[in-house]
């Protein structure tokens, strides 16, 4: 089985969530950069160092602020330095919300990058299909 990372993109923050055994996808910390550069070379250096083979990316579906996001999106994606990872780009329709209400009364909502990891998760749990 792949190692594979998911990440939900944000300009502030960036959600990250690991799976290691098809089964189990973690959370992890979000990766925060003073810009996109920066967060870009934060996030190259984690998926290397935990042996990444496959970064799943959540790109909104729809109207056209969503194409905006996406061109940024895949803007950051091209920054990575990730010669060895395979991308593979999957709707995240409703991520955000739904790690919200999965955390209603669990944690604070604060800024801190939790749920966007949460996210993350969702994304690639979608992806497997778990």
């Amino acid at each position: 089985m792949k190692k594979m990372a998911a990440i939900d993109f944000g300009l502030k923050r960036v959600g990250l969530a690991f799976c290691f055994d098809g089964n189990i996808v973690l959370p992890q910390k979000a990766i925060v950069g003073a810009n996109m550069q920066e967060s870009a070379k934060k996030l190259s250096k984690t998926l290397q160092e935990w042996g990444i083979e496959l970064l799943v990316v959540g790109i909104p579906k729809g109207g056209s602020a969503e194409e905006e996001m996406e061109k940024l999106i895949k803007e950051y994606i091209a920054m990575l330095d990730i010669p060895n990872i395979k991308v593979e780009y999957i709707d995240e329709a409703f991520s955000s919300y739904e790690a919200k209400e999965l955390t209603k009364g669990k944690i604070k909502h604060k800024r801190d990058g939790r749920l966007d990891s949460i996210a993350a998760k969702i994304i690639l749990e979608r992806f497997l299909g778990i």
